[in-house]
């Protein structure tokens, strides 16, 4: 790895670091980029996985004043993340590699797609709860269902295979199911999004090769990325982020392709 290589990797886990904080999706920051470097998809994706734990922690300190009170609902949804994570990474490895190079095509399409039209899913979410709170529907705040608990261990089936937008399936969910403010749900989303990634990194590192060089500059790099997020990320421009996500997303595309 060259110093310029090096100082890549480590600036692509300082955004991840600091989307994933914010809204979800910052792999797709930093696979593409150890894609474009010449790594090979799965070495890169189990390395990524495992280097972007510490900006999870990080984001999840940097929330905590919004996690507060929220302990019962993420005792009810944080096992479904951890079964999802520890399956999904559990998948990835059973599978052929070659499976995972052509299915991440399909999965990278999906979490662009995500990341695009993430803005109107969060429009209509506020819109749908302001309406239940016009009309006299909300009374009490909606609590955990046996549904969004299925649909959170799916959300961590496919965090822990592959994980690019996993934030921002949560936050779609936890937005549609239940009646909280936004940041509130982000930081929960922070929980549960770092339970499946830490979680599949406890599986990568027992069973395969990993490239702990990588691992290392996006650990350091998400860790301030994560208080770059919970800092400052509320006051960075959304179309700003979402646009730098598209550009390397459809880098890492071509490079597959």
């Amino acid at each position: 790895m060259s110093v310029v290589d090096a100082v890549i990797i480590l600036l692509a886990g300082c955004a991840a670091g600091t989307i994933n904080t914010v809204v979800g999706s910052g792999s797709l920051i930093t696979f593409p980029t150890l894609i474009a470097l010449g790594y090979p998809p799965l070495l890169a994706n189990v390395s990524n996985n495992i280097g972007l734990v510490p900006g999870s922690v990080s984001g999840v300190i940097g929330y905590r004043r919004e996690l507060v009170g929220q302990a019962p609902r993420l005792r009810r949804l944080l096992p479904a993340s951890a079964l999802g994570g520890v399956a999904g990474a559990a998948l990835l490895l059973r599978l052929p590699s070659d499976v995972f190079e052509r299915v991440v095509i399909v999965l990278i399409v999906i979490a662009l797609t995500l990341v695009v039209f993430q803005p109107r899913i969060a429009k209509r979410n506020v819109a749908r709860r302001a309406a239940r709170v016009a009309d006299g529907l909300v009374t009490t705040p909606r609590d955990v269902t046996p549904m969004l608990a299925g649909l959170v261990f799916l959300a961590g089936v496919y965090g822990g295979y592959f994980g690019a937008a996993q934030g921002i399936i949560l936050i779609a969910l936890l937005g549609i199911f239940l009646d909280d403010h936004l940041q509130r749900l982000n930081a929960a989303k922070n929980v549960l999004a770092g339970t499946v990634n830490a979680l599949a990194a406890v599986v990568f590192i027992l069973t395969t090769d990993i490239d702990w060089a990588v691992v290392c500059l996006i650990a350091v790099g998400s860790t301030v990325g994560g208080q770059i997020g919970a800092k400052v990320g509320r006051r960075l421009d959304p179309r700003a982020l979402r646009a730098l996500i598209v550009v390397v997303g459809l880098t890492a595309l071509v490079r597959l392709l």
